[in-house]
């Protein structure tokens, strides 16, 4: 889809936009979301400006995602989607002319609609393409910072399921711990949960490390383009990338402890079980010992021709089993 802004926001709709009606004088902001070749031919045959490929924005080297052009700059990097239930990478494209922002993208963000919004309502200079770019980079700041805090709530929800999931039972009462399926199914919850968002940290880094390098990149390559004002915000965004990523690192570091504090509980639970049946076992050798004993055919054996020599036995099995449930009961092992 094709989407042309002025300084004034939206111009014009897709259909407007054919090759055979051109642009409108005051087109700044060129902006094709999910673009198919005709509509890709259609900009480059107004414009001149040759729209990039999905397969060209998903390159990895630095000279493929920040190019001089003999027209501008070619700028691309990775963008999370934002989604709260499985969030993923897609590229994200810019083409900065002195005339005209030509940017491609393949998944919707909000950052473009707040600034498709803030030139509908005047709100904030755009009458340059540059600005225009400026207004985007600070509002994809934005989105990554408001995700980031997003994060930060979520890990601490996640930090008080896992110390304090012995507290409460099932039916919330202190010291009534829930049955071992339950335990599993939380403990798996919990993983999957850390597991998600280490993830989406991940996601994040990648999109605020491409920032991080378009940033310096353009502000250098157009000052012959920019005001002291424009260089200003420049500036000021990058400071906000590095304050966001020292933010990023704080939250990976807190993924990792809370992993480690998920497996420790983990193997608590895998110690419990270990302990109830090494105390079964134990418990079950002295009265087996005996049993055996008395189960061999000896001829002559003192207890054979004794009337309480049955009951003798039972009680002396019973005796040999209460004797490590007891011992072990002192020691607290259960």
């Amino acid at each position: 889809m094709i989407s042309l802004h002025g300084p004034e926001g939206a111009i014009a709709r897709a259909a407007e936009a054919g090759a055979g009606h051109g642009l409108p004088g005051h087109t700044v902001w060129i902006d094709l979301n999910d673009p198919s070749a005709e509509e890709a031919a259609e900009v480059e045959a107004a414009t001149g400006i040759r729209v990039p490929s999905r397969k060209a924005l998903s390159e990895v080297e630095s000279s493929s995602r920040l190019r001089r052009l003999k027209t501008g700059l070619s700028l691309s990097t990775p963008m999370i989607t934002f989604e709260r239930t499985d969030s993923q990478l897609k590229p994200l494209g810019f083409v900065l002319t002195r005339d005209h922002l030509v940017t491609v993208r393949f998944h919707d963000l909000r950052a473009f609609g707040e600034v498709g919004k803030r030139l509908g309502e005047g709100d904030g200079a755009a009458s340059t393409s540059t600005e225009v770019f400026l207004l985007l980079i600070e509002e994809l700041v934005d989105s990554l910072a408001d995700a980031l805090e997003d994060m930060s709530a979520e890990l601490d929800g996640l930090s008080t399921r896992i110390f304090d999931f012995d507290v409460r039972g099932r039916r919330g009462k202190t010291g009534d711990a829930p049955p071992p399926r339950r335990r599993d199914l939380a403990l798996r919850r919990i993983l999957r949960g850390i597991a998600r968002r280490g993830k989406a940290l991940g996601r994040i880094r990648a999109s605020l490390l491409g920032l991080e390098r378009i940033v310096p990149y353009v502000a250098g390559s157009c000052e012959d383009l920019l005001g002291q004002e424009e260089t200003g915000r420049f500036e000021t965004i990058r400071r906000d990338i590095d304050s966001l990523d020292e933010f990023e690192t704080r939250l990976s570091e807190n993924v990792q402890f809370l992993l480690d504090a998920a497996l420790g509980l983990i193997n608590i639970e895998q110690n419990n079980v270990f302990r109830v049946l090494t105390v079964v076992s134990v418990v079950g050798v002295p009265p087996t010992l005996i049993a055996s004993m008395y189960g061999m055919n000896f001829k002559h054996m003192p207890e054979l021709e004794w009337a309480y020599g049955y009951p003798y036995g039972l009680a002396l099995i019973l005796i040999s089993a209460l004797v490590p449930i007891v011992f072990f009961r002192v020691k607290g092992w259960f």
